[in-house]
């Protein structure tokens, strides 16, 4: 698996989960500050694309997982 794909599943899992925790009708519902999460995720996306720069990147290439050559899988 390359950190593009990982950073996929990461961001996916991560938006998934914090609209699951800050959206009032959910089962789970904490408070409406985990939907802040969720914009900080995107916002981290739309920079990378722009950018290039990508802080789990980083990380994962220090845990030694191979990369696919992208920024943020995109």
């Amino acid at each position: 698996m390359t950190i593009e794909r990982v950073i996929r599943i990461m961001a996916g899992f991560f938006v998934l989960l914090s609209l699951a925790l800050g959206w009032h009708g959910s089962p789970v519902f904490v408070s409406e500050w985990f939907l802040a999460f969720t914009a900080f995720v995107g916002l981290n996306l739309f920079q990378s694309g722009f950018t290039g720069f990508c802080p789990p990147e980083m990380l994962l290439k220090k845990f030694g997982i191979k990369s696919g050559g992208g920024s943020c899988g995109l």
